[in-house]
C-alpha cells in the first residue's frame, strides 16, 4: 500500500486534515460520495475517540478489496489496549458520551476490533 492511503494523526487540531484525506481517498478509490461522507463520519468518530480516550493518536490507512472499502483506523497506545466492545445499544438523548462506535456501526457494513501489539484497531468496511 502507498503511503498515500495512510495517515497519522496526533491531536484534535489534525481531525479536519484527516478528514479531508479520508474524503479525497475515498473518491480516489471509488466509493460513491453519499458513501464518503459516512465514512468520513465514521474515521471522524474512530480518531475522536482514539484521541479522548488514549491521548496518543494514531493512524488511518485504506484500501480496497473485492468491492469494498477497507479502512483501519489503529491507536498507537502501547498500555494494553481494550478490544472494544461491538452491539451495544445506541445511548439515550441525555447521555453525554458513548454514541462514537454505535454510530460507526450503523453507519458501516461491516466493522471489526482487534489489538495487536497492543494497539487498538477497528477495521470498517463500505461496499463500493
Amino acid at each position: 500500500m502507498s503511503d498515500d492511503w495512510r495517515m497519522r494523526y496526533a491531536a484534535a487540531a489534525d481531525l479536519a486534515v484527516l478528514r479531508a484525506f479520508v474524503s479525497a481517498r475515498a473518491d480516489a478509490l471509488g466509493l460513491p460520495a453519499e458513501r464518503a461522507e459516512l465514512l468520513v463520519l465514521a474515521v471522524s468518530e474512530l480518531a475522536t475517540n482514539t484521541l479522548q480516550h488514549t491521548g496518543s493518536g494514531g493512524e488511518v490507512t485504506l484500501r480496497t478489496d473485492r468491492g469494498r472499502l477497507i479502512c483501519d483506523v489503529t491507536d498507537s497506545a502501547l498500555d494494553g489496549s481494550v478490544t472494544p466492545v461491538l452491539g451495544r445499544p445506541m445511548p439515550p438523548p441525555a447521555a453525554l458520551r458513548g454514541r462514537g462506535l454505535a454510530i460507526v456501526e450503523r453507519i458501516c457494513d461491516e466493522v471489526e476490533t482487534s489489538v495487536i501489539a497492543g494497539a487498538t484497531r477497528v477495521r470498517i468496511h463500505l461496499d463500493l
